[in-house]
């Protein structure tokens, strides 16, 4: 099996067979700096640049490889969102809930921010440019309690990812539905998607429609997949440690 019908695997009574497959890709790559399964699936989709780790001033995490193209890698299928009931909430530890239709949201002030994009199955875009509203600017409408620590960004099709307020506050994360100045595609998250670009990218989650603050950390969709927590490129924290 392939990393891309491993990522395809739905949990649906699979959970188990997902974390095997899991184990068996980690087990089978010589090395998380080869290139691997994930390298063969980078030839399909396009021009790759093999990175060199001990190069000063290296702007690309360990085990990753550049790419043009953005490639799609989605949980399922990708939901069909009537944007007249198009409607993001925000509930939990929160002052009071709130709840926005896409014209409240879009006329909310936005922002626009380049950053790179790193994928979990080892593809890096380092040129992107995102356009949409602060996370922070979103939050703020909501009042989160002190107590919130943790965030589960909630979306259509029934898929969610967790994050720390702590990450979701930075001046680089958004809730996005621009990419490279052209309205997102409904394959890249159409009609807003969250951008982390500190994290991997699953957990830029596609067709956001809510934030539910946490005072505890709650897997979301990947995670329970196998998925690690935290996501963290430059860490390498692909997987569960139990998977690794």
């Amino acid at each position: 099996m392939t990393v891309g019908e491993a990522n395809a695997l739905q949990c649906g009574g699979n959970c188990g067979a997902a974390r095997a497959v899991r184990r068996e890709l980690w087990a089978v790559r010589p090395s998380n700096r080869s290139l691997g399964v994930s390298g063969k699936l980078l030839r399909k989709i396009g021009r790759i640049t093999k990175i060199t780790q001990d190069q000063e001033g290296l702007a690309v995490p360990p085990g990753q490889f550049v790419t043009e193209k953005f490639p799609v890698l989605t949980f399922g299928s990708t939901p069909e969102i009537d944007m007249r009931s198009w409607r993001f909430r925000m509930f939990g530890l929160t002052g009071h809930e709130i709840v926005l239709d896409w014209r409240e949201f879009t006329s909310l002030p936005s922002v626009t921010v380049a950053a790179p994009f790193h994928c979990v199955t080892q593809w890096s875009r380092l040129e992107n440019t995102w356009e949409g509203v602060p996370f922070k600017e979103v939050a703020a409408l909501a009042e989160p309690s002190g107590d919130a620590e943790y965030a589960l960004i909630h979306c259509y099709g029934g898929h969610s990812t967790n994050v720390s307020l702590d990450i979701l506050m930075g001046d680089d994360v958004l809730f996005a539905y621009k990419h490279d100045g052209e309205p997102l595609t409904k394959e890249h998250g159409a009609p807003l998607r969250l951008v982390v670009p500190k994290l991997y990218g699953y957990k830029s989650a596609k067709w956001a429609n809510g934030i539910e603050f946490m005072r505890r950390d709650r897997p979301g969709t990947w995670e329970e997949l196998g998925y690690h927590m935290k996501g963290d490129p430059w860490k390498e924290e692909r997987f569960w440690n139990e998977l690794m």
